[in-house]
């Protein structure tokens, strides 16, 4: 695979992850979260209070992420293939970031650990999907 189709994917990966995870974590579920959130206080930065570069720079990684599993190991070059690996891979580090963090933290309820993997799930589905689909452009 050639470097302008890994940085266009892992681009494209980029800007979908982003956006779900705006609108998900951000408008959609934003009250689920909050009630649902441990008995932690000051954990979550306000919006006016967030380090955009981390949060950008981690949404990269996750996308080049699965660029990089799907490129070199998977060869995964459809938007069918890329679901479908991006939700296993979604699902599985899901359960084991929230539940590490359930059991040694009190940042969230066993609710919000135990739902939030299928969240993850969900967001590493359509961005491996997109992914996949760039991967396998002629």
């Amino acid at each position: 695979m050639d470097a302008k189709k890994r940085i266009m994917a892992t681009l494209a990966g980029f800007v979908v992850f982003f956006l779900l995870g705006w609108l998900i974590y951000g408008m959609l579920m934003m009250d689920f979260y909050m009630s649902n959130a441990g008995t932690a206080t000051g954990v979550q930065r306000e919006e006016t209070d967030m380090i955009w570069w981390a949060l950008v720079l981690g949404n990269v990684l996750q996308s080049y992420f699965l660029v990089y599993i799907f490129g070199n190991w998977a060869k995964i070059t459809t938007f069918a293939g890329g679901m479908k690996a991006g939700a296993t891979i979604g699902l599985i580090l899901g359960f084991a970031f929230n539940l590490t963090m359930y059991g040694t933290s009190n940042m969230m309820n066993l609710t919000a650990a135990l739902v939030d993997p299928f969240v993850s799930a969900l967001m590493m589905a359509i961005t491996g999907g997109v992914i996949g689909a760039v991967l396998g452009r002629k």
